[in-house]
């Protein structure tokens, strides 16, 4: 089953996001195959992160609840909110990753 955690981030966590980055990194490598798109969110310039985005292809609920529960950003604070939703496949269109800057 589909599932997209949406994580905005605390004020004033940016320094602990930074700190984190390569801990963050390896988690979700032992994620790969689970994870269908993740990225963080920007403000509307692009000049700061606000949060992350993970689309998972997940067993259950829960393996999606296990996965942010343990996810280092989340686990040290970098989250002020986090919320799973199961999601339903409509429209893909994979040759649009390729265009995006």
């Amino acid at each position: 089953m589909l599932c997209i955690v949406f994580c905005c981030d605390r004020d004033g966590s940016a320094a602990l996001r930074k700190e984190l980055q390569a801990i963050h990194r390896s988690y979700l490598n032992d994620w790969t195959e689970r994870i269908c798109f993740s990225g963080p969110q920007q403000d509307e310039l692009g000049n700061a992160f606000v949060g992350s985005v993970f689309i998972l292809n997940v067993v259950d609920f829960q393996q999606a609840v296990d996965f942010i529960q343990s996810e280092p950003y989340n686990a040290a604070g970098v989250f002020a909110s986090v919320t799973i939703r199961r999601l339903s496949k409509g429209r893909f269109n994979p040759a649009l990753f390729d265009t995006v800057k």
